[in-house]
């Protein structure tokens, strides 16, 4: 059986939106709601959930409803990331970043968002070295809740677990030896400098 600690986070982890943002200052939304379940971290901290999703979150711990935090964001309309397929280097720093694996590219190769699979999160938009990514409101004056569903938080769930369990893989290939990975760290930086070289030729007059 599941003690009480861990059955209150996934009350709570089941009660979030989902989006893996980070913005509540935690890796993801699991380790936020067990931050929580923990008595470590205030119960406002997720602007995707905005006061309803504070609400809810109230109703489970019992802990008093508070105003979302200003310091972890802002309660706003759910948002979809686009890419500029014209100024795309195809880097693959997106895909990587990408929670929900909503990215899909190749190396050299230009990239796009698959719309239903993007929660919003932003994390792709830092690491795009030529700022090819954009996000569009996608649910008109709608916030928080009201802008998101059940569904789709279901779906962010699992796109996000079958993400997790490819990281693995990832992480070794990331425990080859050092010259190698030297090797492939210079030859990544070489291909995106040529990239982004590429990409101011086309851009000047």
């Amino acid at each position: 059986m599941p003690s009480p600690t861990a059955a209150l986070a996934a009350r709570i982890d089941a009660a979030l939106p989902q989006t893996q943002c980070t913005r509540c200052g935690f890796p993801d939304c699991s380790a936020y709601a067990n931050a929580i379940a923990e008595g470590t971290a205030a119960i406002n901290q997720c602007p995707p959930g905005g006061a309803e999703g504070i609400a809810r979150l109230a109703a489970i711990t019992g802990q008093p409803v508070l105003p979302l935090s200003a310091e972890h964001g802002v309660e706003a309309p759910r948002a979809v990331a686009f890419i500029d397929e014209a100024w795309c280097i195809g880097c693959t720093l997106c895909i990587k970043a990408c929670p929900t694996d909503a990215i899909v590219g190749s190396h050299k190769k230009m990239h796009t968002v698959i719309e239903p699979y993007c929660t919003g999160c932003e994390l792709c938009i830092p690491v795009c070295p030529v700022d090819c990514i954009q996000l569009e409101n996608a649910s008109g004056a709608a916030t928080g809740w009201s802008a998101w569903s059940a569904p789709l938080a279901l779906l962010a769930r699992q796109r996000y677990a079958a993400h997790r369990e490819r990281q693995p893989l990832e992480v070794v290939e990331d425990e080859a030896p050092a010259d190698t990975q030297d090797k492939a760290q210079a030859a990544r930086q070489a291909a995106i400098a040529a990239a982004l070289e590429r990409a101011r030729q086309r851009r000047a007059p």
